[in-house]
């Protein structure tokens, strides 16, 4: 796995896990942390998935799926920081590489539809 999107992806969940794990350990923080980790570590999953996909529907479907993960995921992202439950640089920098990702995924189902009409 050279630098390459299912890299990004895999480092990217990485980096959810360590901000999960350094959450304060109050109700509302814990719960959505919950939330980020099943989201943010589903973007790859699903992008796993896509490349072993059996046919073009089933590619363009999880590929989706991945999308509308990494969505998901930055908005928790976004909750934790604007909540102020999250004060520390460590949001700063991921936040960035949450946008970049959804983008990515974004313009790959986007591409992905146009192939199939």
């Amino acid at each position: 796995m050279k630098n390459s999107i299912a890299k990004r992806l895999y480092d990217f969940a990485l980096e959810i896990i360590s901000l999960v794990r350094a959450l304060p350990k109050e109700m509302v923080a814990q719960e959505i942390g919950k939330q980020l980790l099943r989201a943010g570590t589903s973007v790859t999953a699903n992008y796993e998935e896509a490349k072993a996909a059996f046919s073009k529907e089933d590619f363009a479907y999880k590929i989706s799926i991945s999308f509308k993960e990494a969505r998901e995921t930055n908005l928790w992202l976004r909750l934790l920081k604007d909540s102020g439950i999250v004060t520390d640089k460590s949001i700063d920098a991921i936040l960035p590489e949450s946008v970049e990702i959804r983008n990515i995924l974004g313009k790959s189902v986007s591409t992905v539809r146009k192939r199939k009409d």
